[in-house]
């Protein structure tokens, strides 16, 4: 697959997929999949990588550095920092669930991690992301 082709890969709402993690943004992504999609975790809202919120979503008390961190650390393990600034990861490979586009390149899904569980679930409970109801809908942890 191409590198073209597999930045805009958006998975169809509903289907399930792998992610292989290779690098995470922030604290409810994207986190980048080395068969191609690139996540926003479904459900959750971080702050963004300045530390900043959008005024249209929760915003948590802890840093961006914090849930980044916290994110990392569910998917696997850090081995470095990208050129712009994306934590580099290596960790297994995770089972998710599309709920569709997410804007731009990225696919909004749930995500298991063999390391963290569900990632959307452990956010939360970590207290670095908080829960989204507009996005959360019957999402169970």
């Amino acid at each position: 697959m191409s590198l073209l082709l597999a930045a805009a890969l958006i998975i169809p709402a509903g289907q399930s997929f792998s992610c292989t993690p290779t690098h995470v943004w922030d604290g409810d992504g994207p986190i980048w999949c080395s068969e191609g999609p690139r996540i926003r975790l479904s459900g959750i809202a971080a702050r963004e990588a300045d530390g900043s919120c959008r005024a249209n979503q929760p915003c948590p008390a802890a840093s961006a550095e914090e849930a980044r961190d916290a994110l990392v650390a569910l998917v696997g393990e850090p081995i470095g920092v990208g050129p712009h600034g994306h934590i580099l990861v290596r960790g297994p490979t995770m089972s998710c669930v599309s709920v569709g586009s997410a804007g731009g390149n990225r696919t909004a899904a749930w995500c298991v991690s063999p390391k963290g569980g569900d990632l959307s679930c452990a956010m939360v409970a970590s207290g670095t992301a908080l829960r989204w109801d507009r996005f959360w809908g019957e999402h169970r942890c």
